[in-house]
């Protein structure tokens, strides 16, 4: 490799635009759940996007999100959305389960789609998303709204300067306590951790380090019918390594390491949101930080405004996420899920 540059005197700036500045769409939201209402009321906030209709299987829940986000069009289902001459762009917020027949809904419905993460269950359904959407020329991206932040966008130049020298490791956990009765516990609704968030570990590692050649994992299930955890090793074909793990029984760090030959990213929990950065030279030294307010959720509106400047140039894919990027960490949790037996329900 050649020899990585000097150890900076400061980290970049995010390079990411105003979202203020993104060219208004028309959105439709499918589904009114949890993260559909941060994702509304944090667009609202902070774009100058609309929103101009909400579906959900129950008129009256579609109704009842619709009055308190200010929205002027709201359906019973799911086909009226998407066939609405108002909408320009869908936003699947509905169950994993449902991710892959309201996309196809949307595409076949000449919308572009932006579909919250997981893109599908798994690398199969996902292609064909990709597919649909290629052949329609529509705009298609997983909502992972990690890679649009700015804070990853730091992460993004640092890794693009080679500054960390041979990348050799990432260290990435995500885990959380559920109570009873959460629809993560449903194995209806393909639940355990891995979907909702292994996903942030698992993605952070395909990125860095790229597809692994060999996956090594362990699970332990849940008494509610479902995964409870996994801890994977996961070995590229060069013998880098991620390590990953993810729980629903506990509370953990959620932090994320990738480690190089000549120095150290450090993202502090949870390091799939906004926050900070550490950067340490290999052998010790001078650690240098990038801060930005922990929003948490209140930062969903990047991925917005990332597809509005998207659509209106006429690009069918964000490089902040590609598909192919989706695709990749989805047959990378396919084979996790293979090594540990787990199957999703029919």
């Amino acid at each position: 490799m050649p020899t990585p540059p000097a150890f900076p005197t400061a980290l970049p700036a995010p390079r990411t635009p105003d979202p203020m500045t993104a060219p208004v769409l028309r959105w439709g939201v499918l589904g009114t759940g949890w993260i559909a209402e941060r994702f509304v009321r944090s667009v609202q906030r902070h774009t100058r996007q609309r929103f101009t209709a909400v579906a959900s299987r129950d008129a009256g829940r579609a109704k009842g999100f619709a009055d308190r986000h200010g929205i002027p069009g709201s359906y019973g289902s799911y086909e009226e959305l998407v066939a609405a001459a108002d909408v320009d762009v869908v936003y699947v917020a509905t169950e994993h389960t449902a991710h892959l027949a309201c996309a196809r809904l949307a595409l076949e419905a000449g919308k572009h789609t932006l579909v919250e993460k997981p893109l599908a269950l798994d690398a199969e359904q996902a292609t064909e998303l990709a597919q649909l959407a290629a052949a329609r020329g529509l705009f298609c991206a997983e909502a992972l709204w990690t890679f649009f932040l700015p804070r990853f966008d730091v992460v993004r130049q640092i890794l693009d300067s080679g500054v960390l020298g041979d990348l050799r490791t990432v260290l990435a956990d995500h885990g959380e306590h559920f109570a009873p009765g959460h629809r993560i516990l449903r194995a209806d609704l393909a639940g355990g951790p891995l979907l909702d968030l292994g996903t942030y570990p698992v993605s952070l590692a395909t990125w860095v380090l790229g597809e692994p050649a060999e996956v090594l994992a362990t699970g332990q299930p849940h008494p509610a019918g479902v995964n409870g955890q996994i801890s994977a090793v996961l070995r590229t074909p060069a013998g880098n390594q991620a390590v990953v793990h993810t729980t629903l029984f506990s509370d953990t760090p959620t932090t994320a390491t990738i480690a190089g030959s000549h120095a150290t990213l450090t993202l502090p929990g949870p390091f799939y949101q906004p926050g900070d950065i550490h950067l340490t030279p290999s052998g010790g030294g001078t650690t240098l930080t990038y801060s930005e307010p922990h929003t948490a959720h209140e930062a969903l509106h990047f991925e917005a405004a990332e597809v509005a400047r998207c659509v209106t140039e006429g690009r069918r894919e964000s490089q902040l996420r590609p598909l192919e990027a989706s695709i990749t960490t989805l047959r990378t949790m396919d084979a996790i899920r293979q090594v540990c037996g787990i199957e999703f329900a029919p």
